[in-house]
């Protein structure tokens, strides 16, 4: 499967020749392989007419928001139609664009390694977390490693400016440092 970027090296419109460098530019920093198809260049005509036929989106821009034939860049996967500019701008926003591109199936969740080890460091803080009242529960004289282990759990979440919430990981982690030392020293 070969990734096709159809530009025009020709055109006289800022904001197309915009777009067109955006999206290369997108496409080498992800390392994807891709032919760059100019139409503008003679002996091209049956490639932009396949461009043009088989475009379903027509790449409108602010100066010209209803063209008559679809504008460049448009993205096809061999002769599969992916989309226009707009289209693979928002793809590249919600990290879909390997699927947005048909580079990657489907049907696979887009969840980031940086998500997966958030989940993996979650899972490992609540684990220690309960392995530390556990052991403050077993020992009887763990009342203030109880009461660090309660201060955990119950860690404000904050709210990032993206709208994502989080907890405060760095007092976290120094609360269950200090239950596991008071633990360990009774």
């Amino acid at each position: 499967m070969v990734l096709k970027v159809y530009v025009s090296g020709m055109s006289g419109n800022k904001e197309v020749k915009k777009r067109q460098q955006r999206v290369l530019m997108i496409l080498d920093s992800k390392n994807i392989q891709y032919d760059t198809v100019d139409i503008t260049e003679p002996g091209k005509e049956s490639e932009k007419e396949l461009m043009q036929n088989k475009s379903t989106s027509n790449g409108g821009t602010v100066s010209d928001p209803d063209p008559r034939h679809p504008l460049p860049p448009q993205l096809f996967n061999d002769e599969e139609y992916c989309g226009d500019y707009d289209a693979f701008d928002m793809a590249n926003e919600i990290d879909t664009l390997e699927v947005f591109l048909k580079l990657a199936p489907a049907d696979t969740t887009a969840v980031s390694t940086a998500q997966i080890e958030l989940k993996q460091e979650n899972g490992e803080a609540k684990k220690e977390e309960a392995e530390a009242e556990d052991k403050a529960a077993k020992d009887g004289e763990g009342d203030e490693a109880a009461e660090k282990a309660e201060k955990l759990t119950a860690t404000p979440i904050s709210a990032s400016a993206s709208g994502e919430r989080h907890q405060t990981s760095d007092s976290q982690s120094e609360l269950l440092l200090d239950s596991e030392r008071a633990a360990a020293a009774q």
